[in-house]
């Protein structure tokens, strides 16, 4: 008689250790781990090219950790894993939740199948600190603040547990039917794929290491610190934490396991920030389509095309913008301060909607998430939830001067501009002739003029919003 096979589908909880659907599966039976790039369900619309680059290299690291046993396969998920229970001895279907909308209505579909087809169906929390369903006011509604969600839910919480990994209870079904990594296509041979993960570790030994790394270092001076994009006062844990490399809990535990102070505690709120996005997502299954406060729909922003490229190309003319797109462009990331600042600059200099800067961010970063990319941009745009106010408009001149006061991070990725006076860096227009031209300067051929006057666009941002108040 044939054993049982558990399948175990992994989604976006790449890695074995805590990783409740393979722990659990392999109790019960033997365990075939699967991938499917679902193209149709995938985040709600297609994977971003740097998306799909870091996740090729997660999947080789994670194919690593399971002695070479994951099965990639390409299609829709539903018809995939039907044709796998037909072939093989499948008694079970594990898998870890996700919370887009789309994925939600996909999996209770899948489920239903798979229960009316006598096959066995257990679904974990993989992803979060806390079910977002386990979160609500007392009138039974959701919150749309987030002190008030974070106080209640998170601020006093302790009983957190992870369950380790014992490769000793893991039994393969080791009889692959796709094994084939590039049966996924996802990569194209750009160069561009291959520089971005040149700076980068990837996969859940990295992630360890890295989470590691700063609990012990960067976390020292992390309020203030992680302000500044040239400081090592940053996680750089985000496009870990979106592919599931390791888990908020795992990253919750070991900093409540440090000497509790301002800087632990806001890292612990930054975690929260990420919950509270998940949150919204799933309560407001719109998020990534339609303004949380329904005044912005009247919002009479500009269309222009030219203005977008300047800003997509890192030619603004505002240093401090230009060297986030660079940045980004480069790396696939970009300094959390500076998205801020860029996001603004879009949206509020320019008047442009922050749907054109969401989907650029979609494309550009390895962490590009449907749930913090949404909740982020309305927060900036001032329509979400908990938004910023429209009237606070970051100002890319005294930004730059106030967080990246010696110039080395704007220096770094505009180095056309590694000359000029620290003075002059982020308004190189104000820079007197003679300092142009020492620092080898010729403004509109070496360097930009600004796109937008700051204080003229931004008059016309709060006249703007003078008419949907």
């Amino acid at each position: 008689m044939s054993e049982n096979i558990i399948i175990v589908w992994f989604r976006k909880d790449l890695r074995i250790r805590d990783n409740p659907a393979l722990s659990e599966a392999a109790k019960e039976a033997k365990v075939f781990p699967i991938y499917i790039n679902d193209d149709e369900f995938s985040n709600d619309r297609p994977m971003g090219s740097a998306s799909k680059v870091w996740l090729y290299n997660s999947l080789k690291s994670l194919n690593i950790s399971l002695e070479n046993n994951l099965n990639y396969f390409k299609g829709n998920a539903t018809d995939i894993l039907m044709d796998l229970i037909e072939k093989k001895n499948i008694t079970g279907v594990f898998w870890n939740r996700c919370y887009e909308p789309l994925s939600i209505e996909r999996d209770t579909n899948i489920k239903k199948k798979l229960l009316d087809n006598k096959i066995k169906v257990k679904t974990f929390n993989g992803s979060l600190v806390r079910e977002p369903w386990e979160i609500l006011k007392d009138d039974d509604s959701p919150y749309k603040v987030f002190t008030p969600f974070y106080k209640k839910a998170y601020l006093n919480l302790e009983d957190i547990k992870i369950g380790e990994y014992d490769n000793s209870q893991i039994s393969f079904d080791s009889n692959n039917i796709c094994s084939d990594i590039n049966s996924l296509k996802l990569l194209s041979d750009l160069e561009w794929e291959r520089k971005l993960t040149s700076s980068w570790e990837i996969g859940e030994k990295a992630a360890l290491k890295k989470v590691n790394n700063f609990l012990c270092n960067g976390i020292k001076d992390y309020k203030e610190g992680r302000n500044f994009p040239s400081k090592n006062n940053v996680s750089f844990l985000s496009p870990h934490l979106h592919f599931g490399e390791i888990s908020p809990k795992r990253i919750w535990i070991s900093t409540k396991k440090l000497e509790q102070n301002k800087n632990t505690q806001h890292f612990l709120s930054e975690i929260c920030w990420r919950e509270f996005s998940y949150y919204l997502l799933y309560h407001f299954p719109n998020l990534p389509v339609e303004n949380l406060q329904a005044k912005f729909n009247n919002f009479p922003w500009v269309n222009d095309n030219y203005l977008l490229n300047k800003w997509k190309k890192g030619e603004t003319g505002y240093p401090i913008v230009d060297a986030g797109m660079k940045e980004l462009y480069a790396t696939g990331y970009m300094h959390n301060r500076v998205r801020m600042i860029v996001a603004s600059f879009l949206v509020k200099n320019m008047l442009v909607h922050w749907h054109k800067g969401e989907n650029y961010f979609w494309d550009c970063l390895l962490d590009a998430d449907i749930a913090n990319n949404s909740a982020g941009w309305q927060w900036v745009a001032g329509s979400g939830a908990d938004a910023a106010p429209y009237f606070r408009i970051f100002n890319p001149i005294t930004q730059g001067k106030k967080f990246d006061e010696d110039g080395s991070y704007t220096k770094k990725y505009l180095p056309e501009l590694k000359n000029m006076p620290n003075e002059y860096l982020f308004s190189p227009w104000e820079a007197p002739e003679d300092i142009l031209k020492k620092a080898k300067i010729n403004l509109g051929k070496d360097y930009p003029y600004p796109i937008v006057d700051i204080k003229t666009s931004r008059e016309k941002a709060l006249a703007a919003y003078e008419k949907i108040k």
